[in-house]
Formats: C-alpha cells, sequence, structure tokens
C-alpha cells in the first residue's frame, strides 16, 4: 500500500477509534459501529482498509443466539510515528508480536530531490 495513503488512513477519526477500541479486546463491527457512531458501511470499509495493511485481524469468529456469524477484530497496531528527517517524511509503524511476524515498517514518505 502506498505510504502516504496509510498516513492518511491513521488520520481518519474513523479509524483511530477503530483502533484504539480493538487494542485489548476484540470487537464486531457492529459493536464499533453503534459504539461510535459510526455507519456501518463506512465501519466495514474502514475495517477492510486495515486488515488489507495488517492492521487489523480477525481474532475469532463466534455464533450469536441468533445463529449469525460474527468477525471479532483486534489491531495489531502497538505504534506508530511520523517524523520529519533531513527533507524526508518518515512513518515508522511498530506492530504487536505475532502479526504477521513483522515487527517494524518503515516507509519514506515524500523525499525531496
Amino acid at each position: 500500500m502506498n505510504p502516504l495513503a496509510v498516513t492518511k488512513l491513521l488520520s481518519d477519526e474513523h479509524t483511530v477509534k477503530i483502533l484504539t477500541a480493538t487494542y485489548r479486546i476484540p470487537r464486531s463491527a457492529n459493536y464499533l459501529s453503534v459504539k461510535f457512531n459510526i455507519p456501518i458501511a463506512a465501519c466495514y470499509r474502514r475495517i477492510r482498509e486495515l486488515e488489507n495493511i495488517g492492521l487489523l485481524l480477525i481474532t475469532e469468529k463466534i455464533l450469536t443466539p441468533r445463529g449469525k456469524r460474527v468477525s471479532l477484530y483486534r489491531s495489531t497496531l502497538k505504534s506508530a510515528y511520523l517524523t520529519f528527517e533531513n527533507g524526508k517524511l518518515k512513518a515508522l509503524l511498530e506492530l504487536t508480536e505475532g502479526s504477521r511476524g513483522e515487527e517494524e515498517e518503515i516507509w519514506n514518505v515524500i523525499a525531496t530531490p
């Protein structure tokens, strides 16, 4: 994924709420939608984007009393830093242990010639 797109995604209000709420306890999309007043379509869109870049994963699928399967999501993001060093904007994402086997991702977002 484009590093600039990642920084834009991480600065989105809905994304921050989803990552914060799922940091310690896995949550369902419906819980996130209701708790944070995020439209369900927007919630699933952010979840899909976060899954695609490895910042959110499904920890389990449960069966509700009504027989519906629901996925529970957990954040894999431990910390995120944006820095500007020597004319370059950099993003450092530190992931939790066991998430895709990656400890850190470092991207040069914008480099001036």
